[in-house]
């Protein structure tokens, strides 16, 4: 079931340097939230803050809460791990996994997770998450191919597939079109629209015409100057950011006077 995401007084930090100050918002489930801004202002940062990527790196550390069911997800008891499983990604290069077939590709996931499944499981599992991803028709009779002899376009739909195959409540997707050509972006934004009747979908774009496409709802980050942390600048409903507003500096970004 895709689950909405509660963020209170989140503040992410690397080292001693605040990158991120402040932020309050409400993921909606079963919709599209995008994150715009210029670069630098801490999108992507929070962004793996929502499912402990941003750990990762040595000295990164937040402060706050984020609530997902009513689990605080920074909770000392909570494995980093199966947050993780929870709260996939899709990064902005396709990553498929150079060594494995499109088929092992899908599977990395559940293989992690659990050390055997019968292949008739298996086979569901792929061709369920590939035809969820819109790729099932294009492969179904390369499985065993290189999920690098794949076009970008396809690669990164195969992450996608091997991202939800582990059945995640939220998708978060960090720039997922940046590396594409427009056809094959115009894909992944269908694949996205599909998608968000099953999951909760986070996605950064810099590109404002693909924000106001896809999401159901936009939050717009900035810094006030170089070195200052990023902060929310506003969090509304897509359709009221694009045409209507709260924030001066909302509508001088979104029509190109900066950024």
């Amino acid at each position: 079931m895709a689950k909405s995401i509660d963020v209170s007084d989140l503040d992410i930090y690397y080292g001693d340097f605040l990158a991120v100050q402040g932020v309050n918002m409400t993921i909606r489930a079963k919709a599209v939230t995008a994150f715009i801004g210029p670069s630098g202002c801490g999108k992507s940062t929070f962004l793996r803050s929502l499912n402990r990527m941003h750990e990762v790196i040595p000295g990164a550390r937040v402060e706050g809460k984020i609530v997902v069911d009513g689990q605080s997800l920074y909770d000392p008891q909570i494995d980093p791990v199966a947050v993780r499983r929870q709260i996939g990604m899709v990064f902005q290069r396709p990553n498929p996994f150079p060594t494995m077939s499109i088929y092992d590709n899908v599977l990395a996931g559940n293989r992690l997770n659990q050390r055997r499944i019968k292949k008739a499981d298996a086979d569901a599992i792929v061709e369920k998450s590939l035809r969820s991803a819109n790729l099932w028709n294009e492969v179904k009779d390369r499985l065993g191919k290189p999920g690098m002899s794949l076009s970008g376009g396809q690669q990164q739909r195969l992450c996608i597939a091997r991202a939800i195959a582990v059945e995640p409540q939220v998708l978060l997707m960090d720039e997922p079109c940046s590396a594409l050509d427009p056809i094959s972006t115009s894909a992944i934004e269908d694949l996205i629209h599909e998608l968000k009747s099953e999951f909760t979908i986070v996605i950064v774009t810099h590109n404002m015409q693909q924000a106001a496409r896809v999401s159901d709802e936009t939050g717009f980050f900035n810094l006030k100057a170089t070195g200052e942390p990023g902060h929310l600048v506003e969090f509304n409903p897509t359709k009221k950011m694009f045409s209507n507003p709260d924030e001066p500096s909302t509508e001088a970004y979104i029509s190109g006077r900066f950024g």
